[in-house]
């Protein structure tokens, strides 16, 4: 269970450093759906390794984090719906 729950947290970590990247040198947009999904899966990634590891301000940060996700989703759907 350890090395699958480190591998969890090493996969997040990843994808919120791809999303950074990607971001930032142009390739995706902030306000989009793939960045968003990026992140929510990042911080859930980093969120269960954090918790499981008892590393609460991490894992509180990356709950905060994965939320921000979900409202930014909810936001992207509401406006796609209205197109």
């Amino acid at each position: 269970m350890d090395l699958l729950l480190a591998f969890v947290g090493w996969a997040g970590a990843a994808v919120l450093l791809a999303a950074y990247a990607l971001v930032s040198s142009g390739r995706i947009q902030g306000d989009g759906l793939t960045y968003q999904l990026m992140n929510l899966f990042g911080a859930v990634g980093l969120m269960v390794n954090s918790a499981w590891s008892a590393a609460w301000p991490s894992a509180g940060l990356n709950l905060v984090w994965a939320a921000i996700g979900v409202v930014a989703l909810v936001k992207l759907a509401k406006v796609g719906a209205a197109r």
